[in-house]
């Protein structure tokens, strides 16, 4: 019996796969033992002296089986868990969720969504009703405000125009009485 580990470490080189994935033909010990070079190995491979074994089958298919069932509600009562529920479904991300919910309906606007979110970060709602509650109440607020801002608004461009008006007159008047002046100026 010929040693061939050195053509055995040559062969998987060469391959690019591992040792366990190299067969040599034991009919053909002789020649493979006298090959001491890579292209040497190179040309029993392509003679099929030395063979490749293919990769081993990791199948999928029990699990994908065991997922199917899963998401049917299967195989997952208090005997298969082992976490606490929080750590198993965290509450933080529930609430993330239930508020990227409310933003994606486009019921509220990307400022008072970030404002919220870090408020239930801090753990300020109980429930989603209480989060609902006050996203009325601001919005309500924001509305109530946008309407006075308006009305302020409204009274700054109508007084400013009653401004306008009161130095067109006087300016006016002033023009009269100074043409009048130099009329009598002129007699």
């Amino acid at each position: 019996m010929v040693n061939l580990r050195s053509q055995k470490r040559l062969a998987a080189s060469v391959a690019g796969v591992g040792k366990r994935k190299i067969w040599l033909d034991p009919a053909e010990q002789a020649e493979i033992g006298n090959a001491n070079s890579r292209t040497h190995v190179k040309k029993l491979i392509k003679d099929g002296r030395i063979i490749i074994k293919p990769t081993t089958v990791h199948s999928r298919a029990r699990t994908r089986e065991l997922l199917a069932a899963k998401r049917k509600g299967r195989h997952t009562g208090p005997g298969k868990r082992k976490g606490t529920a929080d750590a198993r479904m965290p509450s933080k991300v529930l609430w993330m969720r239930r508020q990227r919910e409310i933003r994606e309906a486009g019921k509220i606007d990307k400022h008072l969504y970030h404002s919220l979110y870090q408020k239930s970060k801090g753990n300020v709602f109980k429930n989603k009703r209480v989060l609902m509650e006050y996203i009325h109440k601001a919005k309500a607020e924001k509305t109530r405000t946008k309407v006075l801002s308006d009305q302020m608004e409204a009274r700054r461009v109508k007084n400013k125009a009653v401004r306008e008006r009161k130095a067109a007159r006087l300016a006016e008047k002033r023009q009269g009485i100074t043409a009048v002046e130099h009329e009598a100026a002129k007699e």
